[in-house]
């Protein structure tokens, strides 16, 4: 990779077509709808030229108007690198602000192609989940990051940068927004007409925040949902239980890595064999088969062997399912789905009885009859879950929309004592297993070594290792005790277990104390050159205060809260002006487009004083806040959490419900 080269002036001259770039084997995302007026269209290339000096736009509007018929967006494909990227040690990024130099290697490892699902498109997960919306927005991102001072904020609308302003040096390098839209403008609809456009991008979570780790960020916590899923059924090992779901594409990609991890039999389907075979040659998948009967017979012996292994079906989900049905025994003892069903009718859903290639043309070609076929097949796929759910299988939404997009297709699965539209017969995986884990604070902390060095990364876990032990000798309740024991266990086989795709990245389950201690020790383990340069710490987007999302993070909230979304946005807002190097604040993500809002940050550990203050006033805000809506909901184990802080903080101090009697309550007339 040329670094230099990203850096320059990509008019003067005019770059030239990255051709040999363009024909390299990658997956590319499939054509996007674009049912613009020829008016609109116009306007669509009128914005794409704004970026472009005038001498250019003859030859420009050309390739921008093609682009849009072809693809139905503009890419801007002339100033795509003409080599592969990824996350180069920050030393040699060069910018004039580290903390610039920091951001621009956490971008560069979002369009990884071993990372990216489609790094031509700037796709990194999800099917849609966009870094910029056009090369054009990456170069001058780029550019401005390289010469930007401790002394100015780079402001980014939906990957468009608007320009450095002035600012302070406690003030964030960056501020990032993705799909901001006046509410009754945020629907499915209008979202393709405004991508199409170039205005708005739906940065998925940790795409458009540039803080994605590859699918290790959900491995992590796909193995604690799959062991806690476990002991719901009063499992103490998963040897040789079987967990059925779909998808090996972005972050689905994690699930057969983390159900090895757990140790059970792991059987995925994924219609896509581009997928699957990145996914296998990874090594995170052990073994494949188009063959149904190939299939169940190795989950027949694998369940014979008490045998942990992670097996994919190349083929449709539903044809999987009705397979499986078939059998008079139960095979399956866990169920679920992460197929990209926030986006079910373009890439997110595949409907059974079609190629993956005739899927990517008729989702285009005949939007109404593809969305027929999807909910037809969605239809099917509850049926046979029902039928196996029936036997003893143990079936939860990973709040991808699957239940939501079952229902929406004519399922009937609303529970009898339903009050609202979400409560489905199945729970979701925040209701009956990660909705208490981020009650009690622990989310998805990660950080990332940006010296590129395996060395500093071993470092760091070592470093987790011990802070965990400290902590499980501390005043705390056992569940809390056994999400320290569940995280030892992680960070200890975490080098063993390969995880690390592009940047030399870690994920670690915490809650606030866990995390202020990790950032106050990796700083340390930077002042004194143990570790040989800067760690960016962040954490996702999924976590205890950075998402409200009523199918999804909030779904366990039952006081008639889970619909707004003051919880992400304040927590942006608080962490912005607590220390945070850059924020995002997203519209979409995890289950869709208008219906949730999430926000994340990064920090830079450089090891100097101002990065400990920073680190420890902006985690003492950025887990409490959600531990503290929790709490006002009426979740015990978030009221404990939330007292504990207040004991362990100065300064913080939180309003706590009173609980009704239910009994006086029932005595009232209205």
């Amino acid at each position: 990779m040329h670094i230099p080269s990203l850096f320059v002036d990509p008019f003067s001259p005019l770059l030239q077509h990255p051709t040999e770039q363009r024909l390299k084997n990658v997956a590319h995302a499939p054509k996007r709808p674009c049912n613009l007026t020829t008016v609109e269209k116009q306007l669509a290339v009128r914005n794409a030229l704004r970026y472009i000096p005038k001498e250019h736009h003859a030859l420009l509007a050309k390739e921008f108007a093609e682009e849009l018929n072809t693809y139905g967006h503009i890419y801007g494909y002339r100033f795509m690198p003409n080599f592969d990227l990824y996350a180069p040690p920050v030393s040699e990024v060069g910018a004039n602000c580290e903390k610039a130099s920091a951001i621009i290697l956490m971008i560069l490892n979002n369009l990884d192609k071993r990372v990216a699902q489609f790094p031509q498109e700037l796709v990194t997960y999800g099917g849609n989940g966009q870094v910029f919306s056009n090369w054009i927005q990456f170069r001058l991102v780029l550019r401005y990051l390289f010469t930007m001072t401790d002394h100015q904020t780079l402001v980014l609308y939906s990957g468009h940068p608007l320009g450095l302003f002035p600012s302070t040096p406690d003030s964030p390098r960056m501020t990032v927004t993705n799909g901001m839209m006046i509410p009754s403008y945020s629907t499915k609809e209008l979202y393709d007409k405004y991508f199409a456009l170039g205005v708005t991008q739906y940065g998925q979570m940790t795409a458009g925040s540039f803080c994605y780790i590859g699918p290790q960020g959900i491995v992590h916590g796909t193995t604690i949902t799959v062991l806690n899923a476990g002991r719901r059924m009063g499992l103490s090992s998963l040897a040789g239980k079987v967990f059925v779901t779909a998808g090996l594409g972005g972050m689905s990609g994690a699930q057969p890595k983390a159900a090895k991890i757990a140790g059970c039999i792991g059987v995925i389907a994924e219609i896509s064999k581009t997928a699957l075979l990145k996914r296998h040659q990874q090594g995170w998948l052990d073994v494949y088969s188009k063959d149904l009967e190939e299939i169940v017979n190795w989950i027949k012996e694998f369940r014979e062997k008490k045998a942990a292994i992670s097996i994919g079906y190349l083929g449709n989900v539903v044809d999987l399912w009705e397979r499986l049905a078939e059998e008079p025994e139960c095979l399956v003892e866990l169920g679920s789905d992460q197929t990209s069903l926030h986006n079910p009718f373009l890439g997110g859903f595949y409907p059974a009885g079609l190629t993956f290639e005739e899927s990517n043309e008729l989702m285009t070609s005949d939007p109404a009859k593809f969305k027929k076929l999807v909910q037809d097949s969605l239809i099917r796929q509850i049926a046979a879950i029902d039928k196996i759910a029936a036997k003893g299988m143990y079936f939860w939404d990973y709040g991808n929309a699957f239940l939501l997009e079952c229902h929406r297709a004519g399922a009937n699965l609303l529970r009898e004592d339903a009050q609202d539209d979400k409560s489905f017969r199945y729970p979701s995986y925040m209701q009956d297993i990660m909705g208490d884990i981020f009650s009690m604070g622990f989310g998805p902390f990660r950080w990332v070594c940006t010296s590129g060095k395996p060395e500093d990364l071993r470092l760091t876990d070592l470093t987790a290792c011990k802070i965990i032990d400290e902590l499980k000798e501390t005043n705390v309740p056992e569940y809390v005790k056994q999400q320290y024991l569940d995280n030892k266990k992680w960070i200890e086989e975490a080098e063993k277990n390969e995880l690390v795709v592009g940047s030399q990245a870690r994920i670690l389950y915490s809650d606030r104390a866990g995390r202020v201690a990790l950032a106050a020790a990796f700083n340390e383990l930077v002042r004194t050159g143990k570790v040989s340069a800067p760690i960016v710490i962040s954490r996702d987007h999924h976590d205890v205060s950075g998402t409200d999302s009523p199918f999804r993070e909030t779904s366990n909230v039952y006081d008639g809260s889970a619909f707004t979304a003051d919880m992400a946005v304040q927590n942006c807002i608080g962490d912005s002006f607590r220390g945070a190097t850059w924020v995002a604040l997203h519209n979409g993500g995890g289950v869709g487009w208008g219906d949730v809002i999430n926000g994340g940050f990064g920090l830079v550990l450089d090891g100097s004083p101002d990065a400990s203050r920073r680190a420890e006033g902006m985690l003492n805000w950025d887990v409490p806040n959600g531990v503290a809506r929790r709490s006002w909901s009426g979740n015990a184990k978030a009221q404990e959490a939330i007292r504990r802080a207040e004991q362990q903080v100065d300064g913080m101090k939180v309003t706590i419900p009173v609980e009704a009697d239910e009994e006086l309550l029932k005595t009232l007339k209205f």
